[in-house]
């Protein structure tokens, strides 16, 4: 199991759940991420709780990747929630070296490494590859449209590579959280009955997973909210504020 983005929390809730559900010895858990001294708390967690052995690689998506690291980890599962938030609207729209960090972490630096797994997985003819979008990439809203723009890229890729990869018996699975509970959230006031947690989220992915779904809202009350949002006349949108 190859996991992009191991210290967010969703990952992290979505290891312990495979790890509590699955009976199949899983050789190695390989945990890619940008903070190896966080990741390593988290490594030496599941191999007290699961007896679970697991490699921390230490990965910076913004810099020339090292592909040759990854070059001998075999695996049938990619679960990537690889992101950054970044700066709103009016705080980091014209900031320079924030609109380049969302647009690198979110999409122009992640589908080529999404791209490697791909290839390797559509050479064996088997694998999975789950990743993280988000509701903010199904309109563009003048509160984060430079972060909605990057997930709505990763979106379509997604979409174009669960096209390409399912004459090849690999399936892509895109989710979209609405509000998360999580440490890239916190500190944001962020309403409860429209917030899940990781460990809720993990669940939620793991049964979608298991049944080869396509595309999933973490929670439903998102997919009516988007629904209505992405319906609304252009005329009428550009006047609101969300």
């Amino acid at each position: 199991m190859i996991i992009l983005g191991a210290t967010s929390d969703i990952s992290q809730a979505f290891v312990e759940k495979v790890l509590s559900e699955t009976k199949e010895i899983i050789p190695e858990v390989y945990l890619i991420t940008s903070n190896p001294k966080e990741t390593e708390r988290f490594a030496r967690h599941i191999q007290v709780k699961y007896k679970q052995e697991s490699k921390v690689i230490h990965l910076d998506i913004t810099k020339e990747i090292d592909y040759s690291l990854f070059q001998n980890i075999e695996s049938q599962l990619v679960f990537c929630a690889t992101g950054f938030l970044g700066k709103n609207t009016e705080d980091g729209l014209y900031d320079e070296k924030n609109t380049e960090r969302i647009i690198e972490i979110n999409y122009s630096k992640l589908v080529p490494l999404i791209n490697f797994w791909a290839q390797k997985f559509e050479e064996a003819k088997k694998g999975t590859i789950i990743g993280l979008s988000s509701v903010a990439g199904l309109r563009g809203r003048q509160s984060n449209f430079i972060y909605g723009s990057a997930k709505a890229g990763f979106m379509v890729y997604l979409d174009g590579l669960r096209n390409y990869l399912f004459h090849k018996n690999v399936h892509v699975m895109t989710v979209l959280p609405g509000f998360m509970d999580t440490k890239m959230t916190a500190g944001l006031p962020l309403p409860k009955p429209l917030t899940a947690n990781p460990s809720q989220a993990a669940s939620i992915i793991y049964k979608a997973y298991k049944k080869k779904k396509n595309k999933i809202y973490v929670t439903g009350i998102w997919w009516v909210i988007m629904s209505i949002v992405t319906n609304i006349p252009e005329f009428i949108f550009k006047k609101m504020k969300m």
